[in-house]
């Protein structure tokens, strides 16, 4: 972690705290009436993406026609206004309080079981830039929640890729394609695999395809958001 996120941690620490959305004071780094407002989501789920059903199934359409690498997802807020702001606050800004508190709200919900957690990795040129990488430091908490081990070294990005928010949904399958790889035997285990956001799930599907060529039994998905509103799964 870079000194910039170090000092940023402990002024967030020292000084009272105000709540990231409305800058009340407040406990926790959401006050309550705010994390009471929060799009969230709500069932029947698929239980595979996690993209809302009319009617409980055993998967939704698109990942029953084309199932995705990954065996099961669990998101507890919808990546919409204010959640994308809190998200780009952690990302952009600096703003380690955002972790703590999608860490939270995860907890609060359901929670998988595996064998370890492993958060979605950066590029080094991105985690020099941005001197953190948000899934891990959402996952801290969960791991030790969770009583589980994290790994944030096996799994790495073996190129490079552009942002998956700057491409069409359609591109960005092809954008994470073999961008993922892992130096670690996983035969038999249940990975947890943590991230702030789900989209397309095109990333997610990269990861899982990398962790089950080492071996992975299944790979779960627990990720803080959601995107729901659009595009395929």
């Amino acid at each position: 972690m870079t000194l910039k996120a170090l000092l940023t941690r402990w002024f967030d620490e020292l000084l009272p705290r105000a709540c990231l959305l409305c800058g009340a004071r407040a406990r926790a780094p959401v006050c309550a009436d705010c994390a009471a407002d929060l799009p969230r989501l709500s069932g029947p789920l698929c239980p595979v993406c996690a993209r809302p059903l009319g009617a409980p199934a055993q998967a939704c359409g698109a990942c029953l026609k084309a199932p995705p690498a990954f065996d099961a997802t669990l998101a507890p807020l919808v990546y919409a206004f204010p959640v994308d702001g809190l998200v780009h606050q952690l990302k952009y800004g600096c703003r380690l309080p955002s972790a703590e508190f999608f860490s939270r709200v995860m907890l609060a919900g359901s929670r998988p079981t595996g064998d370890l957690l492993m958060p979605v990795p950066l590029s080094p040129q991105r985690l020099r830039e941005r001197g953190f990488n948000q899934a891990l430091e959402i996952a801290r908490p969960l791991a030790s929640a969770l009583g589980l081990p994290i790994d944030a070294t096996s799994l790495y990005r073996q190129r490079d890729t552009l942002p998956q928010s700057r491409l069409p949904w359609r591109a960005r399958q092809g954008n994470v394609r073999h961008a993922f790889a892992c130096r670690r035997d996983l035969a038999g285990l249940t990975v947890i695999v943590v991230d702030d956001v789900m989209t397309t799930g095109a990333t997610l599907a990269a990861v899982a395809t990398a962790l089950k060529a080492r071996g992975a039994a299944h790979v779960v998905n627990w990720v803080a958001t959601r995107a729901v509103s659009r595009g395929p799964a």
